[in-house]
């Protein structure tokens, strides 16, 4: 099977368990060491003692050696290498081969020997000359209790060690279960969620973990989540109403004209009032497209070409001369005033304006461009569409810009409540935004605010 498919709290878990275990075998093998080394340096020291206190008894005439112990023998040797005394441990022959003779009439000597006389094996042998040279004493002491001590630790850590690596591989997996625990319940309520869900929200823990952070991220996602599916049943039933009554006006007026034998005149009028409501058909359905496009965009656009507003403000401006007059629109745009937008978003929104103002309000209508921030000029321009007639609405300011919404004067205008809506989408897309105020000399006015920009004629000079 293969362990990347392994629950979390399974992988978490061996994961551990072997880090644990080469862990306890570094520590195994660090203790039986230096439990060995201790023991030898013990050793070593007490047969260091030894061989010192034996050293004036060699020098005697006749040394007698009767033992310290059973573990402990000594011997007395001539410098040929003779046995001159000889403890009851070891009585046969000397210790000490040739070489090492001839190294411990020199100085002290240390070697270890695998068996001397009846000491249990192995053994370590020390020996010295005595001070006059004379005589060589030499003392062995088994090491058969360094092994025993060494080989019962090492048993008792063969046997502790796994019953340690269990517990902690039981602890590892019971903290991997209460730690992944909220987890989980965020996933059994994330199964449950719905799109009908009133407030769809995951159990998130009071600690101030990375799960609790993670739990509250997710809790925002879903809110958002919500609130744009809320908003799209919103937008699909407020579409659906107003389809309605154009299509229902479309089918009646086919519907009256095909009932009896029609004259031509009443024909023409029939498909008159049918094409109107088809044109606001098509209208309502490029509204929406448009509106459709400009909130998939995604993230406002950042690093759009810089383009002179003036240009744009009078090319808008020509269009609606033949139908508004010659007087009704006033620009006040100085030369140079540039924003990082697209100019044909910057048209539609400002034409959107206009239709607006023209419709609700009362003329003149003004257009003002200026930068936002006088101390700051080159952060933001604003577009200022404004009237003279009633205002807006108190109660409808702070829902001008949600799409089909109208204030009740408006609703009988033939408006499709689209247009403030695609001029703040239009704002966002290019990274701006859009606001809507009352004038308190009387009329409304709708402000676009979008990222500034050097003119291209100044770049260029």
């Amino acid at each position: 099977m293969n362990p990347r498919r392994w629950p979390a709290r399974i992988r978490l878990t061996a994961a551990f368990t072997v880090l644990m275990a080469l862990v306890l075998l570094s520590v195994g093998f660090a203790t039986v060491a230096h439990t060995r080394s201790s023991l030898d340096a013990s050793i070593t020291e007490a047969l260091t003692y030894r061989l010192h206190d034996l050293q004036p008894t060699a020098a005697t005439a006749r040394p007698v050696l009767s033992g310290v112990s059973r573990d402990t023998g000594e011997q007395v040797l001539d410098p040929t290498g003779h046995l001159v005394a000889a403890s009851p441990e070891v009585p046969d022959r000397p210790l000490l081969t040739a070489t090492e003779l001839t190294s411990a009439r020199n100085g002290p000597l240390l070697v270890d020997h695998v068996v001397a006389g009846t000491l249990d094996a192995p053994v370590r042998i020390g020996a010295a000359p005595t001070s006059d040279g004379s005589r060589i004493a030499v003392v062995a002491v088994t090491l058969s209790d360094r092994d025993a001590a060494v080989a019962d630790l090492r048993q008792e850590l063969l046997i502790g060690f796994p019953l340690v690596l269990l517990a902690a591989a039981a602890g590892a997996y019971l903290l991997a279960a209460a730690a992944l625990r909220p987890v989980e319940r965020m996933r059994a309520r994330a199964a449950t969620i719905t799109a009908d869900a009133a407030e769809p929200r995951l159990p998130v823990p009071a600690t101030r973990d990375e799960i609790s952070r993670l739990g509250t991220t997710f809790n925002d996602l879903l809110d958002r989540l919500h609130t744009a599916l809320r908003r799209e049943r919103q937008f699909v039933a407020d579409a659906s109403h107003e389809l309605r009554t154009p299509l229902s006006l479309l089918t009646t007026e086919l519907e009256l004209a095909l009932r009896r034998p029609r004259s031509t005149r009443e024909l023409t009028a029939a498909l008159g009032s049918a094409l109107e409501e088809t044109g606001r058909l098509s209208r309502l359905a490029q509204d929406l497209l448009l509106l459709a496009r400009t909130e998939h965009t995604g993230t406002p656009r950042r690093h759009a070409e810089a383009h002179e507003v003036r240009p744009v403000l009078e090319s808008l401006l020509a269009r609606y001369r033949a139908t508004l007059g010659e007087d009704v629109v006033i620009v006040n745009c100085a030369q140079g005033l540039a924003v990082r937008a697209d100019p044909d978003d910057l048209d539609r929104a400002v034409a959107n304006l206009i239709d607006n103002a023209a419709q609700h309000g009362r003329a003149p209508i003004t257009i003002t461009v200026q930068p936002a921030s006088t101390s700051r000029p080159e952060d933001a321009v604003t577009v200022e569409v404004g009237d003279h007639g009633r205002g807006f609405d108190p109660a409808f300011l702070p829902h001008a810009f949600d799409r089909f919404t109208r204030a009740d004067d408006a609703r009988t205008s033939g408006g499709t409540g689209l247009g403030l809506a695609i001029v703040a989408a239009l704002a966002r897309r290019n990274g701006g935004h859009a606001t809507a105020a009352n004038h308190p000399d009387g009329g409304g006015s709708v402000t676009l605010t979008l990222p500034a920009a050097l003119s291209p004629i100044t770049v260029s000079g």
